[in-house]
């Protein structure tokens, strides 16, 4: 009797447990797959289980992208499950256990395998590219060979053909092209409808979107017409080990970085930000496959129609600071918007543009399309002063790629220090006026030097500089 209950006694299936150092934030898909309740997500984005309610399932195990959560089991647990292995030393091994053949996994597979190929759509107005188009088909090349798949653009409007010659200068092998009147102006309707058309006859498994006004405005309406995710405002795109698309964007207010995939729709959706990703060289010599392609659809059957278009730029003294290649940017330190001036002239002598924090927005120091960060424009200058910008993540974001960071700064701590190629550590009112002083002088020298050949003979200037 005693034998029968140490047969009948059941293995432990042991508690799930966080390894430390291992979680990456990937934005609670443990949590998300646990069907008791067991995980809860501290301040960090990390999991804190729950033993009590943990059954050792093992699904947020599966699920981890990191392998940061494992299985332990107590000494009692281990006690039995020793107790169990010397019950079956010297028995014969059992019969090796077949898993059911989970049909709907199989399906699953065999559709998601259907889809192939990176596609871009070529964002224009008035038959004007949008640049950031070129960047997405810069590492959407990248994704296509990971993938071992073409690299296509996508080209809706009319009288557009000549974009697709555009598209193969910057990388893509191949262009859908629909070409009619209808798609004179962008609108949601007849635009949505003609590309959901071409991803269901070719089926890609990727489409990326520049995330415009018109972009983000498209993918939206795309990706619900499709049943499948959209990651929008990315930072970053990759493939894993298993084919599926990283994508990394902003989350929790900026304060982690989220890596989602899209693991059971096709295709897998992405918006990124203009001047995020770097802009590919241009190959005019570079050639491509052009389909044609038509899409029936009636001027009448459309609701919405384009009565006037009014360009909403203010003058061509505007400049936009997402093209800038010298942005001097003020934060909180600035105090006030008359100290904007100062910033103005360090500008002006370097043949820049002022921005700000979101904090200057705010405060009206600023207009609004001068702001610089998660939620204003996303910037790549040769050069970016940070002036009194502590450097909040949502502020990084959209910096952090410039050439040459210079951050301006009374506290030694701030957390633009970490991304700044150059940190002065002083008062911004004297360090930033210095720093104009300075390259006012040395143009003047230069004006007042007789010729480039005795350039070289200037002696060094020994004179103490601002610092």
């Amino acid at each position: 009797m005693a034998e029968e209950e140490k047969k009948k006694v059941k293995r432990p299936l042991g508690h799930a447990r966080l390894k430390p150092g291992k979680c990456i934030a990937c934005g609670a898909r443990c949590q998300s797959e646990c069907k008791v309740e067991a995980v809860e997500m501290n301040d960090k984005g990390e999991p804190v289980i729950n033993l009590g309610k943990c059954t050792g399932c093992r699904r947020c195990i599966r699920i981890c992208p990191a392998e940061a959560i494992e299985i332990y089991f107590t000494p009692e647990e281990q006690k039995i499950l020793d107790e169990l292995a010397k019950q079956q030393t010297g028995e014969k091994p059992a019969a090796p256990v077949v898993e059911p053949v989970d049909e709907a996994a199989v399906k699953l597979a065999a559709k998601l395998k259907e889809y192939k190929g990176v596609w871009v759509f070529v964002e224009q107005s008035e038959g004007v590219p949008a640049e950031v188009s070129w960047e997405l088909l810069g590492v959407g090349k990248d994704l296509a060979k990971t993938r071992n798949v073409e690299l296509c653009a996508v080209v809706i409007g009319d009288k557009v053909k000549d974009i697709c010659q555009d598209a193969f200068s910057y990388g893509a092998t191949k262009a859908y092209l629909i070409d009619s009147p209808v798609f004179l102006h962008y609108r949601t309707e007849p635009y949505y409808k003609a590309v959901c058309y071409l991803i269901n006859k070719y089926k890609p498994e990727i489409v990326l979107i520049g995330a415009t006004g018109l972009g983000r405005d498209l993918a939206g309406a795309v990706a619900t017409d499709m049943a499948t995710g959209l990651t929008a405002d990315c930072t970053g795109l990759s493939i894993d080990e298993n084919g599926f698309l990283l994508q990394t964007r902003p989350a929790f207010g900026g304060n982690i970085m989220a890596t989602i995939k899209t693991e059971r729709t096709r295709p897998q959706m992405s918006t990124v930000r203009p001047h995020v990703m770097p802009l590919p060289k241009k190959d005019p010599a570079c050639k491509g496959q052009v389909v044609v392609e038509s899409f029936p659809l009636n001027e009448k059957d459309i609701l919405v129609k384009v009565l006037e278009v009014i360009d909403d730029r203010k003058g061509a003294g505007d400049v936009d600071i997402a093209g800038a290649e010298v942005i001097v940017s003020g934060g909180r330190g600035m105090l006030n918007k008359e100290n904007f001036k100062i910033l103005q002239e360090l500008a002006d002598e370097l043949g820049g543009v002022v921005g700000g924090s979101r904090a200057t927005i705010e405060a009206g120091w600023l207009p609004v399309e001068r702001q610089v960060g998660q939620t204003g424009k996303t910037v790549r200058p040769k050069i970016y002063f940070a002036c009194g910008i502590s450097g909040a993540i949502q502020h990084l974001v959209g910096m952090q790629d410039s050439d040459v960071i210079i951050a301006v700064n009374r506290d030694a701590s701030a957390p633009i220090f970490e991304v700044a190629t150059y940190g002065i550590v002083g008062d911004l009112f004297q360090v930033v006026p210095g720093i104009t002083n300075r390259i006012r002088e040395l143009r003047k020298a230069k004006r007042n030097t007789p010729s480039a050949e005795n350039t070289a003979c200037v002696p060094e200037d020994k004179t103490n500089g601002t610092s």
